[in-house]
């Protein structure tokens, strides 16, 4: 299992094939213990297929190596909260590791006044938040995040990559996220990914205000081959 040299993730030459289209196309990647991996590209690039391929979710070849003893919390971009009449304490009572109101705490929701709301009646930044107490209740020491601010308005996605920035420090946790926020890239990750089927580009995030990369990610090839930390 992947444990050298700090990676907790390492994916090799990663196709996912369906009703003979191609979805993903030859992905290589490494992320690093306790950092974080922005997932950034068009609309049907791959990238939830990806994530769903991370979870072993979605037959595929090549190899997903976590390192040992790794565990991943989910939050899918939707949630359809009508299919699940629940209030935010049943939900979180489902969980299997710290308490609803500690999870309430570590998203700043426990003095909300939330518990005993439905699900359906939430705000979408409260809904998210708890989303993300959900995905957090069982102590992962990974966060796969789609789009986590999907139907949140504007003022309020600031604060919840916020929030997940602090919950990455405290709790040294590896974050991968989706995202199409150029800005998101740049303040709340380490390291990006961008896909079109394929790698178009791996680096740096920093490296987002170059006119190369712009290039390859919005204006070059739909797969180029890349290199990044010995991948």
């Amino acid at each position: 299992m992947v444990d050298d040299n700090g990676y907790i993730l390492k994916v090799s030459n990663l196709c996912v094939k369906m009703q003979h289209q191609v979805l993903l196309d030859h992905i290589n990647f490494k992320v690093t213990r306790g950092t974080t991996l922005a997932v950034l590209g068009p609309n049907g690039a791959g990238k939830t297929v990806l994530f769903r391929t991370l979870l072993n979710l979605v037959p595929h070849t090549g190899s997903v190596e976590w390192m040992e003893k790794t565990k991943i919390g989910y939050v899918p971009q939707y949630v359809t909260v009508s299919d699940i009449p629940m209030t935010v304490n049943e939900f979180l009572s489902m969980g299997n590791g710290i308490s609803v109101g500690d999870a309430l705490d570590m998203v700043r929701l426990s003095n909300a006044g939330i518990e005993n709301k439905r699900l359906g009646v939430l705000s979408g930044g409260q809904l998210r938040r708890v989303l993300i107490a959900w995905a957090l209740s069982g102590n992962p020491n990974v966060l796969l995040l789609d789009e986590p601010t999907t139907g949140v308005d504007m003022d309020s996605e600031e604060p919840i990559y916020l929030l997940l920035n602090e919950i990455k420090k405290k709790q040294k946790m590896t974050i991968l996220l989706i995202t199409h926020n150029i800005h998101i890239v740049q303040e709340y990750s380490d390291d990006l990914l961008a896909l079109n089927k394929c790698v178009t580009f791996y680096g740096p995030s920093s490296d987002i205000v170059k006119h190369e990369v712009q290039h390859q990610i919005h204006g070059g090839p739909v797969c180029v081959e890349t290199t990044r930390r010995g991948t």
